[in-house]
């Protein structure tokens, strides 16, 4: 067997059919340039939705729940053990919402090797005040060069910077819906009250906008001794822990162990956003089904090609078997043929998936509802290519296999008396 041989022959014949060569190069080249362009555009923008509510949401939130006790004094009572009790209008059992001893807590959390860190916060009930007008509002009292570390806050300021909060008391990075509303910009003031009546008045170091109206409608950050002045509670004063962890897969069965443990409400990452992770997941599925589809297309395309290419070299088959070349040499140089096309249009298919992809990555998309987001988010995985290129040489060899083991078993004597 000589392979230089094999491919000498293998070239000639695809440069004696060029314009069908070329066809089954261009069949490949567009199917893996498609693939790849749909898919980094399709999970860029999965990967844009994924990280407006997960780069914001802790892997575990752990607060004091506010619902009805499970067990009621009937259930206690010895005479009506063996009856079935009937209540009615149970009320919610008597608890703050303050997290006991939540300093120690958090200590506890961020000696665990799997945490990466757990932060405390402060919620706040508030108004936003401008004359007569009164809106209602959410105050989070943060850490917020922490928030920045763990959450990526820093990515949702649209002005201003996070450090101006850190280092003013007084401040407050405010919704960019409640500053529109009341005609705020940064460096003014605005007068907050507080569920008991009482008026604080802070100046605006930022706005924060994560592209949902609901949340920049009401919410704001301050720090978070500003948060527990407001509310007129302590250094210890508590409301809420978010944790985030190394690994999100672990959230679930941590967020067990807490609640077990401290008796605390703790919701996973997964839990809290099951819908969106549906969501997600049928995106995903929609996008590989549709890319997988075209690159099963084009390797049909190369298939009937070289299908063709073969019947129309029948007399070349015949002439390579009676000068001494044997069936396996006539199937692998017809297999080479197809994985030169291969080669070729995958390679041609990577360029051209690749500069589509930065095309798509540089056209502008601006909206206000995501004030960070310039243009059109593509994720340029490596895997992409590599899935591409492989796809690429398995589909034109099985492509080739098929038309090739018809021609090892051709008899050159047949077609040399057809003729």
């Amino acid at each position: 067997m000589n392979w230089r041989v094999i491919l000498g022959i293998s070239k000639t014949h695809l440069l004696s059919r060029i314009k069908q060569s070329s066809v089954a190069a261009l069949g490949v080249t567009f199917g893996i340039g498609t693939f790849i362009t749909l898919s980094s555009f399709m999970t860029g923008l999965n990967g844009l939705l994924d990280g407006l509510i997960l780069d914001r949401t802790p892997h575990i939130h752990i607060y004091n729940e506010i619902e009805p006790s499970e067990t009621q004094p009937v259930d206690m009572a010895d005479q009506f053990a063996n009856g079935f009790n009937l209540i009615h209008s149970i009320k919610p059992k008597q608890s703050q919402v303050r997290i006991h001893n939540a300093l120690a807590l958090i200590n506890h959390l961020q000696a665990d090797d799997e945490v990466l860190g757990a932060i405390p916060q402060v919620q706040a009930q508030v108004f936003y005040l401008a004359g007569s007008i009164q809106l209602n509002g959410m105050l989070n009292g943060v850490d917020v060069m922490e928030e920045v570390r763990l959450f990526n806050l820093d990515d949702y300021i649209v002005e201003g910077e996070p450090e101006a909060l850190a280092t003013n008391q007084n401040g407050i990075i405010i919704g960019a819906g409640v500053a529109q509303k009341l005609s705020l910009k940064v460096g003014d003031r605005v007068q907050l009250t507080s569920i008991k009546g009482e008026l604080f008045p802070l100046k605006i170091v930022g706005l924060y906008q994560s592209g949902l109206a609901e949340i920049d409608n009401i919410q704001s950050y301050v720090n978070l001794n500003t948060a527990q002045r407001i509310l007129g509670e302590g250094k210890n004063y508590i409301s809420d822990i978010n944790v985030k962890l190394y690994d999100m897969e672990k959230a679930g069965v941590m967020a067990g162990q807490i609640s077990r443990q401290f008796d605390l409400a703790a919701v996973d990452i997964k839990t809290a956003n099951a819908q969106f992770e549906t969501g997600t997941q049928i995106r995903n599925l929609i996008t590989y089904a549709v890319s997988i589809t075209l690159l099963i297309v084009a390797g049909f395309g190369i298939y009937n090609i070289l299908n063709m290419m073969i019947y129309e070299k029948m007399n070349d088959i015949a002439i390579l078997k009676a000068t001494g070349f044997s069936g396996s040499d006539v199937k692998l140089i017809f297999i080479s043929q197809a994985l030169l096309i291969g080669c070729i249009g995958g390679g041609l298919g990577l360029l051209i998936g690749h500069f589509l992809s930065v095309g798509i990555s540089h056209i502008p998309f601006e909206t206000e509802a995501l004030p960070t987001i310039k243009t059109f988010p593509v994720n340029n995985d490596p895997l992409f290519y590599i899935i591409g290129i492989v796809f690429a040489l398995v589909s034109t060899f099985f492509a080739g296999y098929l038309p090739a083991s018809k021609a090892q078993k051709i008899d050159p004597v047949d077609i040399i008396r057809g003729q």
